[in-house]
């Protein structure tokens, strides 16, 4: 009897020892998530990638990483992919704002919290994700429109023709700018938008839709507004070759504030841009670690930014991290 005791206890404790082991070796699992990245249109863009992957390193995380190419249907197959290999969070940053519905009702269904990072979505249930971490892309609309009102103050009277290269149709940040913008400028009758076309947010179809431009209006154009610095760029080698000089007979405005805009500004090509930070790697990887920890986290949270004319560029330019 004593014998059958000693080895009920046995077992017990190899029993014990074995479930804190397996408890453990959970625990120590590394927190794996599946991202699915727009592209890497720009240079805005290679930079959001590269701190995502850089923060995930750092915090010990597991990424799962795609390139949809800017096609929702390879975002889409990516997110299929992620919840069939069960990973504990899915973040993206949408291609366009529709069409998520379906899929992400899967990763509900699935259990798989969803993130979105930079862009967000239009969906009739907001509870198929958790949280959207990015910029204000209608605020950045009004900061540009704002910049524009005051320089407008010195500019000759009469019309002031506005030239406009938007981002992806359908993107949140291309609808978005826009009203901004336009919402800011409306209350300047002179300002007048005479041209409004998608350059896709490349620098190679900012230069083409430019281009059409001047073709279209020529000299009539006084200021080019670009939904990213890489159409921006793209469009000032357009303004170029056409005999004008930007920043000077086109006052050209764009948004995101990567290092390539400042060499532009201190070259007297761009007068300002509006900041968009792309290093949101570390706040993901903290607000996915909180999620999976079970804590409440803001639906919205908004990363900090300001701008940038063409006067402190100089100054600003060593502090630029992308």
């Amino acid at each position: 009897m004593k014998f059958a005791n000693k080895k009920i206890l046995q077992c017990t404790l190899f029993l014990a020892i074995g479930l804190s082991a397996a408890s453990n070796a959970l625990a120590d699992k590394p927190l794996v998530i599946g991202f699915a990245q727009v592209g890497a249109e720009s240079e805005w863009r290679s930079a959001n990638t590269a701190s995502i992957k850089d923060a995930a390193s750092k915090a010990g995380v597991t990424l799962k990483f795609s390139d949809a190419q800017q096609k929702q249907e390879n975002q889409i197959k990516a997110i299929r992919s992620y919840i069939a290999q069960k990973v504990d969070v899915i973040a993206f940053s949408p291609v366009v704002e529709s069409g998520w519905d379906t899929v992400l009702k899967e990763a509900k269904s699935a259990k798989i919290p969803v993130i979105l990072t930079d862009r967000a979505v239009n969906v009739t249930d907001k509870s198929l994700y958790v949280t959207f971490i990015g910029s204000d892309f209608v605020e950045e609309g009004h900061r540009a429109g704002r910049w524009l009102l005051e320089r407008s103050k010195t500019m000759p009277a009469g019309d002031i023709n506005i030239v406009e290269l938007q981002g992806t149709v359908g993107s949140a940040p291309a609808i978005d700018r826009k009203a901004g913008f336009e919402k800011e400028i409306a209350t300047n009758p002179r300002l007048k938008i005479i041209r409004s076309q998608t350059g896709d947010f490349t620098r190679a179809k900012g230069k083409e839709v430019m281009e059409a431009f001047l073709k279209a209006e020529g000299k009539k154009i006084n200021v080019l507004y670009a939904h990213n610095d890489d159409m921006a760029i793209g469009a000032i080698q357009a303004i170029e070759e056409a005999g004008l000089k930007p920043g000077k007979d086109i006052l050209v405005i764009s948004v995101d504030g990567v290092k390539g805009a400042f060499e532009a500004m201190m070259a007297g090509k761009l007068n300002v841009t509006v900041e968009c930070s792309p290093l949101l790697g570390p706040q993901l990887m903290q607000v996915a670690k909180d999620i999976v920890a079970g804590k409440a986290v803001p639906k919205r949270i908004t990363t900090l930014e300001g701008v940038f004319p063409a006067e402190v560029a100089a100054n600003e330019f060593p502090n630029r991290k992308y």
